[in-house]
C-alpha cells in the first residue's frame, strides 16, 4: 500500500525547480544569495592551482602536432616505443589547452581550470535551494579533485550540463532539451567520457518508466517521455559527429578491455576504499579527498526518502550514482554531481513539504541549521587554499596559483635541450608525458600516461627498470634495443623518489654517469665512446652537488617544496646530516606537514635518537593519518622495541590507510602470530589474500604470495590444523626458493608422521643454500 504523502511530489518540485525563480519563501533570502556568492568562490579557489597532470603534456604534444601536420593521428606519434600503434583519442580539449598555452602559457590554463570548476557549480545551483547549495559545497572538493587541466574535465562539465537538463525536464517537463545534441557533438571530441552522456539518456529514460509504474504519475511520466523522445534519439547520431565517426566507440572497447589492468596499475581507476580509518578521515578539513564519504552519508538519508516519495528511479539513479567511485575512484566528481542534481531535487521537494507544517520561525532556525556548517567549512577550506596550508600538507603535488607545478622536472629538460644531450631519452609514465611536449619533436618519449598504445608489457618493464640497479642485463638489453643515451628521471618527493630506490646506485655507476642533479629530477648519460666528452664535461658527484640546486631564502610555498624535496633527495643518497638540517628547514616553514616529520623520524631513528623517532612518527600519523608510510614506519618501530600490542594497532591503522593493503596485513598478521593470537594472524592473512587483485601477478611478485602462504600456515599450525598448515606452506615452498621454507615444511611433514616427505624437503632445502 503507497504511503499517503499530504501533497504530490509533482506538484512540490514543479513550485521548487523554476531556472530563474528567486527561492521560495520560506528560504532566508541573505542567506542563500550568501552562500550561492560563497560557493561559486570557494570552486574558483579549488579550482585556482598550479597544473600538475601528468597526461597534460601528451594531450598538447598532440595538438601541436596536428598544428603543424594539418591532419589528426590515428596512431601513436609521440613515442619511440609505440611509434605506429593505432591510437584514437578525441582532439578538442588537446586544441583548446594548446591554444591557452601559446597565448599565455601554463598560466592561462590554470585560470581555466578555475574558471570551469566555478562554471561547473553555476550549473548545480540552477535547483535554487539551501539544500541544493549545501550540497554543492560538500561536492565541491571532488568536482575539482578531476576537473583539472586535462581532457576528462570537459566530461565533468558536460555530465553537470546534460543531467541538469534531464532533471529539469523529469521535474518540470520545461527543460530545452534541445540543447542534448549540440552538447554531445562537443562531448564526442572531447573526451571519451561522452559515453557517460548515453548512460544519463538511458538512466532518464528508466527514471521516466518507473515513475510510470504509479498510475497517479503515469500520464506526466509518458507526457515528459513523448516531448522528449525525439531529442534523446537525435543525440545518439550526435555522437558519430567527430573524425572517426563510429570508430570512436574503439576508444571506449580498448579502454574497457584494459580496465582490469588499469585498476591495478593506474590510481585513479582502483577502488574506492571504505573502513573505519577513511569515514573518520571524513570529518578533517585537512584531507577533501574524503568528502566523498559524506556524500555517501548523504545518499544514506536520500535514498530512503525517494522511496519514500515513491521515486523508485531516482532511488536508483543514487543508488548505481554510489557504486561507481566504489569501483573506480575517477568516478568521484560525477558521483558528487548527481548526488546534488538528484540528491539534492529530491531533498528539496522533501523540505518544501514539511514547509507546511512548520513555522516561519521554525523554518529559519532549520535553514541556517543546515547552512551554516557548510558555510564555515567554505570559509576555512578556502582559508586553506589561498594560505597554501593545505597544499603544503598531505601528498599534494600542487600550490596555489598558477603556472606549473614544481614536480615537474623542468630544469632538467631545459639542460637536456641546453646541451643537446643525444637522445633516446628514457622517463617515466609520470613526466614522459610533459617530456612530450618540452623536448618533442626533437626528442620523442619513452613511455606516458597512453596506457593503451604502450601495453601493459610496457608500463611493468619501465617499473622494473626503475628499481633495477644500473649495471644489470635488464637495463643494457633495454638501452640496446632502443638506443637509450640518456635518463631523465623525477626524483622528488612524491609519485616519483619512491619509485626510483636505486638513485644511489645509478650515481656511482660506471656505465651510467650523473650530469645533472637538483631536488626534483635527475639526469644519467650512458658511457660510451661518443659520449666521453660530454661525461667529461658535464659530469656531477652525487655525493657534494648542492641540494637544493638554488636555494630560496624566503619563508613561501615554493621555499618549502625545495626544502622538503631536497631532504628526501639528500637522505636517498646517504647525505644523512644535510638532510636532516633541510627538513628542520622546510618544517620551520610548515611544521604541520605529516611526511617531513616521518622522513625526519627516519633520521632520527638511523642515528640512534629513538624518542624523537617515535615522537616524529607519532606527529606524522596525527597529521596525516591517511598516509601509509608513518604508519608503517611507527609500526616497525613498535615491533623491534618488543611493543607488539602496539605495533599491530599501527599495522591496522596502516591497511586501512593503504588503497592496496596485501602488504601491512601481512605484516599485521605476523604481529599476531607474534602476540600468540593465531585466530586473529589468519584473519589478518585472509584478509590480505582477499585485498590482492584479480590480476596481482601485475602488482606484487610471488614473494608476497609465499608470505601470505607461509603466514596461514604458521596459523593454521598454532590452532593445531597441521594438514591446512602443511598445505598452505607447501604453496609458499613451491612459490619462493627459499631453504628457510623447505626446512619448516620437512618439520611440519615429521609431525604429520610423512618420513619420506620431510626427508625429500631437507633435500630440497640443501639443493638450495648456498654452497661454501
Amino acid at each position: 500500500m503507497a504511503i499517503e504523502l499530504p501533497i504530490q511530489f509533482d506538484m512540490i518540485v514543479q513550485a521548487t525547480t523554476t531556472d530563474a525563480a528567486a527561492p521560495n519563501a520560506s528560504t532566508n533570502h541573505a542567506l542563500f544569495y550568501f552562500a550561492t556568492l560563497l560557493a561559486v568562490a570557494y570552486a574558483f579557489l579549488s579550482g585556482f592551482h598550479t597544473i600538475a597532470e601528468f597526461d597534460l603534456g601528451w594531450q598538447m604534444a598532440t595538438a601541436r602536432w596536428i598544428v603543424q601536420h594539418h591532419q589528426i593521428p590515428s596512431v601513436d606519434v609521440l613515442s619511440f616505443t609505440a611509434e605506429g600503434q593505432p591510437w584514437i583519442y578525441p582532439v578538442g580539449a588537446e586544441l583548446i589547452f594548446y591554444g591557452a598555452f601559446l597565448l599565455a602559457g601554463y598560466a592561462l590554463i590554470s585560470w581555466i581550470t578555475a574558471a570551469t570548476c566555478a562554471g561547473i557549480t553555476l550549473i548545480l545551483l540552477r535547483q535554487r535551494s539551501l539544500i541544493t547549495v549545501a550540497l554543492t559545497i560538500l561536492a565541491i572538493p571532488l568536482i575539482a579533485q578531476r576537473a583539472t587541466a586535462r581532457a576528462e574535465m570537459f566530461t565533468v562539465v558536460l555530465f553537470a550540463a546534460t543531467l541538469s537538463l534531464l532533471w529539469q525536464h523529469h521535474q518540470t517537463g520545461k527543460a530545452r532539451l534541445w540543447l542534448l545534441p549540440p552538447l554531445m557533438i562537443f562531448w564526442v571530441n572531447f573526451h571519451p567520457g561522452f559515453v557517460a552522456g548515453l548512460a544519463l539518456l538511458v538512466g532518464y529514460i528508466g527514471l521516466e518508466t518507473l515513475d510510470a509504474a504509479w498510475p497517479d504519475q503515469r500520464a506526466a511520466a509518458f507526457g515528459r517521455l513523448k516531448s522528449a523522445w525525439p531529442w534523446l534519439l537525435a543525440t545518439v547520431p550526435a555522437t558519430l559527429v567527430n573524425p572517426w565517426g563510429w570508430r570512436i566507440f574503439q576508444v571506449v572497447a580498448r579502454q574497457q578491455a584494459a580496465m582490469g589492468a588499469h585498476s591495478q596499475l593506474i590510481m585513479e581507476w582502483a577502488p574506492m576504499p571504505l573502513n573505519s580509518t577513511r569515514i573518520l578521515s571524513a570529518c578533517s578539513l585537512r584531507d577533501p579527498n574524503e568528502f566523498y564519504l559524506l556524500l555517501l552519508l548523504a545518499c544514506a538519508l536520500i535514498i530512503p526518502v525517494a522511496l519514500i516519495y515513491r521515486k523508485i528511479g531516482a532511488a536508483i539513479f543514487l543508488a548505481a550514482a554510489v557504486y561507481a567511485p566504489l569501483r573506480h575512484m575517477r568516478f568521484v566528481a560525477l558521483f558528487a554531481i548527481v548526488v546534488v542534481i538528484v540528491g539534492g531535487g529530491i531533498l528539496t521537494a522533501c523540505a518544501e513539504d514539511l514547509r507546511h507544517r512548520t513555522g516561519k520561525r521554525l523554518r529559519h532556525l532549520l535553514s541556517a541549521a543546515v547552512l551554516l556548517p557548510v558555510i564555515l567549512l567554505a570559509v576555512v577550506r578556502s582559508h586553506g587554499l589561498w594560505t597554501n596550508h593545505f597544499y603544503m600538507s598531505g601528498s599534494n603535488l600542487l600550490s596555489f596559483g598558477t603556472g606549473l607545478s614544481w614536480w615537474f622536472p623542468k630544469a632538467a629538460a631545459d639542460f637536456v635541450d641546453r646541451e643537446k644531450l643525444p637522445g633516446q631519452i628514457f622517463s617515466s609514465i609520470e613526466d614522459g608525458g610533459y617530456l612530450s611536449f618540452r623536448l618533442g619533436p626533437t626528442y620523442k618519449d619513452y613511455i606516458d600516461g597512453r596506457a593503451i598504445p604502450f601495453g601493459t608489457d610496457a608500463i611493468l618493464g619501465m617499473t622494473r627498470l626503475k628499481v633495477t640497479p644500473p649495471d644489470s642485463p635488464l637495463w643494457k638489453n633495454e638501452a640496446d634495443r632502443y638506443d637509450l643515451n640518456v635518463i631523465l628521471i623525477p626524483i622528488g618527493r612524491f609519485s616519483a623518489l619512491q619509485f626510483f630506490p636505486v638513485l644511489k646506485q645509478f650515481c656511482e655507476s660506471d656505465l651510467w654517469r650523473p650530469v645533472y642533479l637538483d631536488e626534483v629530477s635527475v639526469v644519467f648519460l650512458r658511457r660510451r665512446p661518443e659520449t666521453e666528452d660530454l661525461i667529461r664535461r658535464l659530469q656531477i658527484n652525487c655525493a657534494t652537488a648542492p641540494l637544493p640546486l638554488t636555494p630560496d631564502s624566503g619563508e613561501d610555498p615554493h621555499a618549502f617544496n625545495q626544502w622538503a624535496n631536497a631532504a628526501s633527495v639528500l637522505l636517498a643518497l646517504g647525505r644523512s646530516a644535510e638532510a636532516l638540517s633541510a627538513a628542520n628547514r622546510a618544517l620551520a616553514i610548515f611544521p604541520d606537514s605529516g611526511y617531513l616529520h616521518f622522513l625526519r623520524g627516519h633520521m632520527f631513528l638511523s642515528s640512534g635518537n629513538q624518542a624523537q623517532a617515535e615522537q616524529d612518527y607519532l606527529l606524522a600519523t596525527k597529521l596525516e593519518p591517511n598516509l601509509v608510510a608513518p604508519w608503517s614506519a611507527l609500526a616497525a618501530f613498535y615491533q623491534d622495541h618488543g611493543r607488539i600490542h602496539d605495533a599491530i594497532l599501527a599495522w591496522q591503522h596502516a591497511a586501512d590507510a593503504s588503497r592496496w593493503p596485501w602488504d601491512p596485513l601481512v605484516s599485521l598478521g605476523y604481529a599476531n602470530l607474534q602476540a600468540q593470537m593465531p585466530n586473529d594472524a589468519l584473519y589478518a592473512f585472509d584478509r590480505a589474500a582477499a585485498s590482492l587483485p584479480a590480476h596481482y601477478e601485475l602488482m606484487v611478485d610471488n614473494t608476497v604470495i609465499a608470505n601470505i602462504a607461509h603466514g596461514r600456515s604458521r596459523s593454521y599450525f598454532y590452532l593445531r590444523n597441521l594438514p591446512r598448515a602443511i598445505a598452505f606452506d607447501e604453496d609458499a615452498a613451491r612459490l619462493l626458493p627459499d631453504p628457510k621454507l623447505w626446512l619448516e615444511l620437512a618439520a611440519l611433514y615429521e609431525r604429520a608422521g610423512r618420513l619420506q616427505d620431510a626427508n625429500s624437503a631437507r633435500a630440497q632445502a640443501m639443493a638450495l643454500s648456498p654452497q661454501e
